[in-house]
């Protein structure tokens, strides 16, 4: 569903609290996504003052959020609850950067990161994978980029599809943009923290905490 900006958050084991742990079921068990149900973009997920899920503005387990999902995919979803990994595509945490979402040249929420890190040349990302990211005590590792599917193509806001998206992606980007991220030490991120880009993570994370200029 579409996604919620926050100004700070938690940082469990399996990436932000309250990320992703209500999933669309079809009638034959299979889980449901936007890749091809597109108009559950149309739909907002976020999270209440005690951290329950709520889906445009409606408690996850209310007939108003069954209805909302059924109209959105079909007669037979129901909705539920799962706290595991299973929920990721791939890992908990999608980062971009600043100077990879300007070389995109569309509205970076096409990409549906995590986490945006600002003041990064061009597409200094992509040569990233293997670092890892300091932000205060918390530590995020990085895997690979991200190949990109057809979500990048719908419009955030009016749901219009633009195939021409993912073909740039493709041409421009071999077809990946953005990092596959996990967590290696979990925290709290705010918006306007410091991170610090760490080419040996098991030294990071023995750093975690240290004020910037004495790691």
């Amino acid at each position: 569903m579409a996604g919620e900006p926050l100004t700070r958050v938690r940082m469990g084991e399996l990436g932000f609290e309250g990320d992703r742990k209500v999933l669309v079921r079809g009638g034959n068990r299979r889980l449901l996504t936007s890749r091809t149900h597109p108009q559950l973009l149309g739909l907002h997920g976020t999270l209440d003052g005690n951290g329950n899920a709520l889906i445009h503005g409606h408690p996850w387990d209310s007939n108003e959020a069954l209805e909302l999902v059924r109209a959105a995919v079909g007669p037979v979803a129901e909705l539920i609850y799962h706290d595991g990994p299973a929920r990721f595509d791939i890992l908990p945490l999608l980062v971009a950067t600043d100077g990879a979402i300007a070389a995109f040249g569309h509205d970076f929420r096409r990409l549906r990161p995590n986490i945006v890190v600002g003041g990064v040349e061009g597409l200094e990302e992509r040569s990233w994978p293997g670092k890892c990211l300091r932000v205060g005590d918390a530590m995020i590792g990085i895997q690979d980029l991200r190949g990109r599917c057809v979500m990048t193509t719908y419009d955030p806001d009016t749901l219009e599809q633009n195939p021409r998206v993912l073909k740039e992606i493709v041409q421009k980007f071999g077809g990946e943009l953005a990092l596959n991220c996990f967590v290696i030490q979990e925290g709290e991120l705010k918006v306007g923290d410091a991170v610090v880009l760490a080419t040996e993570c098991e030294a990071a994370a023995a750093n975690a905490g240290v004020p910037k200029d004495q790691a």
